[in-house]
């Protein structure tokens, strides 16, 4: 080999083995940052770990510490430290996104700065421009069938006789888990600006309600003690009732079923907004969402293709069923949310 061959070639040799690692720091262009965010424990921060949380960290070095604690005591301290925010990306339902836009504490998403916003179904993105609608959530009637013949059909049917002192439920003081009153209404002739119908409901099933659970845990433990055999509740918690060998029937009923997508967002004030939309970027990608539809079965908000055994046990498993999603005005939900607590106190405790 020709002298200047060589040198030219010991020089490129000498330039790659400093370009590699210089690159390879370069990709890690979050090294140093930690994001701030919520959680809500269990199943499902393992899913945000493992499809979100762990592939951000190994391809930009970005960290991520979970704040675990219950979504309203959460929102109540965004609120309160809006100045000093205690979190950089905030996660809540459509019902807790009312919430944070009514005290200014969240950013706008767009699709340039975050391109799989582009991904998300329409009717997921209930806010505009806010939030990254990642999860579906649904609630619905679930009953154990060995304890009851008669199969449930409806959020009514909690009402019916034979269920005497065999059910318990939320009571109204979060939106999202009382939205079977709203069910109870609309099922019944009633509306969200008329929920009478839902009432009556109410009144018919109090023979029925043994308990008023304020938290998913003790409604979980009473149903697989048998202490309760019928409820309304979340279909991720009926899904593992199943899955743990609990009898459990999850329904979906034929004049619709009421669900509400949960949104990331970005808190406004934070300091790494490029490392928000990167978190963003990546709840929303295959990897992202699949995590969560494999380990806590909530549908997802994007046009994914999965793999059939799993889209079957999911709620919304076919346009069918999508077009069986009822649509929440929100806001208004929300407006009526102290009246909705008084009468139902009123009903209850009577």
């Amino acid at each position: 080999m020709k002298r200047r061959t060589f040198l030219k070639f010991a020089t490129a040799a000498a330039a790659g083995a400093l370009a590699a690692p210089y690159v390879h720091a370069q990709s890690k262009k979050f090294a140093g940052i930690t994001l701030r965010v919520n959680g809500w424990g269990s199943e499902w921060d393992e899913a945000l770990k493992k499809g979100t949380i762990a592939p951000l960290e190994e391809k930009y070095g970005l960290k991520v510490e979970i704040a675990i604690g219950q979504q309203a005591t959460q929102m109540v301290k965004l609120i309160a430290e809006k100045d000093n925010p205690p979190f950089d990306m905030f996660q809540g339902d459509s019902a807790v996104m009312v919430e944070l836009l009514n005290a200014g504490v969240i950013e706008e998403i767009k699709a340039s700065d975050v391109l799989n916003i582009k991904r998300v179904l329409t009717s997921f993105r209930e806010f505009g421009d806010y939030g990254a609608p990642f999860a579906v959530g649904a609630i619905g009637p679930t009953y154990n069938p060995k304890l009851i013949k008669q199969p449930l059909t409806s959020y009514s049917d909690i009402a019916r006789p034979d269920l005497k002192e065999r059910v318990a439920l939320y009571p109204a003081t979060t939106n999202t888990t009382s939205l079977y009153l709203l069910a109870f209404a609309e099922e019944n002739g009633g509306s969200i600006s008329n929920m009478e119908p839902a009432w009556k409901i109410l009144e018919a099933a109090k023979p029925n309600i043994v308990a008023i659970a304020q938290a998913q845990v003790p409604l979980i433990q009473m149903y697989q003690s048998e202490e309760i055999s019928a409820t309304i509740c979340y279909y991720g918690a009926a899904y593992q009732l199943k899955t743990k060998g609990f009898p459990t029937e999850f329904v979906v009923p034929q004049k619709g079923i009421y669900a509400y997508p949960v949104y990331f967002n970005v808190v406004k004030g934070m300091k790494y907004p490029e490392a928000a939309y990167a978190f963003a970027e990546q709840l929303l990608s295959d990897q992202g969402l699949l995590a969560f539809a494999e380990g806590v079965r909530y549908d997802v908000t994007t046009d994914i293709k999965m793999p059939e055994e799993l889209r079957k046990q999911l709620v919304f498993s076919s346009p069918e069923r999508v077009a069986l999603k009822k649509n929440v005005d929100w806001r208004k939900w929300a407006e009526g949310r102290s009246a909705r607590i008084e009468r139902f106190n009123g009903i209850i405790r009577t």
